[in-house]
């Protein structure tokens, strides 16, 4: 039996929604927003971050702020996502480059990566969050020392992004607010 228009409606509903928390887990992890990052997952929800953290997701964002400590840049950039839905169960495939500007007693570096996450998501009392997400990568493309230029003449004048509440978007947008989803 074909669906419903009733039916489609809800289901692009629920993947709007999903694609929105995906949304919100790359701006939580640039600003370094661990109370909004916490708001995107299930408290009993699993992350695997391989060598980072794998357990429980609220275990991982306590390291967070450990881990991202040195990262001057970080900036994850969602490409195609893949999303199966089944009720109030759905699963992702979510590709990502992910941008990172690590401090280095040695001096700055730069590691670009593409990989993906495979994503569980259930959504309960209406609201969809992570209850599974897990890193895979795919490719690292490292430049030490770092090739980034803040001074070059083409970000002259521009707002310069920075982890944490400081960044521009912050004092720009009024629908945005540091630790909120």
């Amino acid at each position: 039996m074909d669906k419903t228009r009733e039916q489609l409606l809800d289901e692009l509903l629920d993947k709007q929604a999903i694609y929105e928390l995906i949304m919100a887990y790359a701006n939580a992890a640039d600003r370094h927003d661990h109370a909004k990052m916490r708001t995107l997952y299930h408290e009993d929800a699993i992350d695997d971050h391989g060598h980072f953290a794998s357990g429980p997701a609220m275990d991982f964002i306590d390291k967070l702020p450990a881990i991202q400590a040195n990262m001057d840049i970080l900036h994850h950039n969602v490409t195609t996502v893949n999303l199966k839905l089944n009720g109030n169960y759905a699963e992702g495939e979510v590709y990502i480059l992910a941008f990172h500007k690590v401090k280095d007693p040695g001096g700055s570096y730069d590691v670009l990566i593409g990989g993906r996450y495979f994503d569980k998501y259930e959504k309960r009392n209406g609201v969809w969050k992570f209850s599974h997400r897990a890193i895979v990568a795919d490719w690292a493309y490292p430049a030490h020392p770092s090739a980034v230029r803040l001074d070059h003449p083409f970000l002259s004048g521009a707002y310069l992004g920075k982890p944490g509440p400081d960044d521009p978007s912050y004092r720009f947008f009024s629908l945005f607010t540091f630790g909120a989803r």
